[in-house]
């Protein structure tokens, strides 16, 4: 079943943002190559065991707001679906090289959100 699987974070101060919650949640930042003011971000449930990641990266405009993505077996395939059912798809499938693909949609109350598709041969 589709579930959330990555959240991102827009920070003005990326720098101010990893100390926040690194200081609050005691979240772990890493720095993927090839990705300059972006980390990924490590979480742990209330347990200890490894929970759902994300990431943290300067934001990309003035309204760009906390995204999640809901892991999905076929981003084509979703978004025909978000379009059948009254959303809309407002950028398209993208490549996330070595990674996967990702698309962001509506839903019919307006309220964004990501598709993922994981496929480490992205190119």
């Amino acid at each position: 079943m589709p579930t959330i699987v990555h959240f991102d974070l827009p920070a003005d101060d990326v720098e101010r943002a990893r100390t926040f919650y690194s200081g609050l949640f005691d979240w772990k930042f890493i720095s993927p190559p090839g990705f300059s003011d972006y980390y990924l971000v490590e979480t742990v449930d209330l347990d200890g065991n490894p929970s759902v990641g994300g990431g943290l990266g300067k934001r990309g405009g003035p309204d760009q707001r906390i995204m999640n993505y809901i892991g999905v077996s076929s981003i084509d395939r979703y978004c025909k679906e978000v379009l059948r059912l009254g959303g809309q798809v407002i950028v398209p499938k993208m490549t996330v090289p070595k990674f996967g693909f990702l698309a962001v949609c509506t839903d019919t109350e307006g309220n964004q959100f990501g598709l993922w598709q994981d496929d480490p041969g992205a190119g």
